[in-house]
């Protein structure tokens, strides 16, 4: 053999080696992942084995993101309040000055102050009286929420919260829309939308008398009476001791299941409705579920929760596998017998 076919044929050989190289990293990969999925698939048992009638279900934008992902606004809370402030320009309802304020406001601030800019441009498009209604503000809702009940493209979440709740789960959202009212309907339920202007509902509700009862913390879109701007537009609930006791006695009784939520613990209604009064937090036992983009931060969080007594899980490295993470714990959730059937 010469000299130049021994090269060729060492060349060959690395060449070789390199791809055998690089199908071992894939491959290492391709386990990587598959041990990533196995994991995010482990339900915890102190959540798994609840009764669904013991869980109450706190739906954050997360869920609607996943149901209606064609929907931008619907994607997170930046990206609603940006979605307004397009709608407010187009629909001239707002100055123009004011436009390019807002607009930097959302570009620049962190998520912590994104509550204090949306509470700011509510008051804007609202009469200077403090009064909710006529407002601006929910004309805007209603141009990037048109139609919605076409929108809806992923229902596996939805699916699964209708089943949770045909078992006694309890239902709130920060959230504007009505999507699992809309879903639930077509499914033949008697789905109903609730705000925390009817204390009668409010009442029913937290006493679990309205099974397919949703209740909307800052309102519906479709109802500017009900929408509120800060907790002084609750002032009539926050005052009422009937109303509290009802609803921070299911903050103590109750599992919360955060889903799809980022900064509802920031979120000054759900502050004032749940956490301010309700002590020993560190006693209880709630969950949220989280992506898990980066571990010093998740694990972090984890800690950090704990001391609200939730427990932080994750449903999975990317978005994507939160629809069919909810469907399994669902799914695992709703096997669990009623303490009266346990020995059947």
């Amino acid at each position: 053999m010469s000299h130049r076919e021994q090269s060729q044929l060492g060349s060959r050989d690395r060449k070789a080696l390199s791809v055998k190289s690089k199908l071992e990293q894939m491959d290492s990969a391709q386990r990587t992942t598959i041990r990533s999925e196995q994991k995010s698939r482990k339900f915890l048992k102190s959540l798994v084995r609840k009764q669904p009638q013991d869980l109450l279900l706190v739906i954050g934008t997360g869920v609607s993101a996943a149901v209606a992902p064609g929907i931008p606004a619907l994607c997170s809370w930046r990206s609603c309040i940006a979605a307004v402030i397009e709608a407010a320009d187009q629909l001239e309802v707002l100055h123009p000055g004011d436009v390019a304020e807002f607009r930097q406001k959302v570009a620049k601030d962190g998520d912590r102050d994104l509550l204090v800019v949306a509470h700011d441009l509510i008051r804007k498009m609202s009469p200077r009286t403090g009064d909710v209604k006529p407002n601006f503000f929910q004309d805007c809702l209603m141009e990037i929420f048109d139609n919605l009940e076409q929108q809806i493209q992923n229902p596996v979440v939805l699916q699964s919260i209708l089943h949770l709740m045909e078992r006694g789960t309890m239902v709130l959202t920060t959230n504007y829309d009505n999507l699992l009212e809309i879903f639930g309907q077509q499914q033949g339920k008697p789905m109903e939308s609730l705000d925390l202007k009817d204390k009668d509902k409010v009442l029913q509700w937290a006493k679990s008398q309205i099974k397919y009862g949703v209740l909307h913390i800052h309102g519906l879109y479709t109802d500017p009476c009900g929408m509120v701007l800060d907790p002084s537009g609750y002032k009539d609930v926050t005052q009422d001791p009937e109303v509290m006791e009802v609803l921070q006695n299911l903050y103590r009784t109750k599992s919360f299941l955060f889903m799809g939520c980022g900064e509802t613990l920031r979120d000054q209604i759900f502050q004032a409705l749940f956490l301010y009064a309700v002590k020993n937090k560190v006693d209880l036992e709630h969950y949220m579920l989280v992506l898990k983009e980066n571990e010093d931060h998740f694990f972090k969080l984890q800690a950090d929760m704990l001391l609200h007594g939730i427990k932080v899980v994750s449903y999975g490295d990317s978005f994507e596998s939160f629809p069919e993470y909810v469907q399994d714990l669902a799914t695992q959730i709703c096997k669990q017998r009623s303490p009266g059937t346990a020995h059947l």
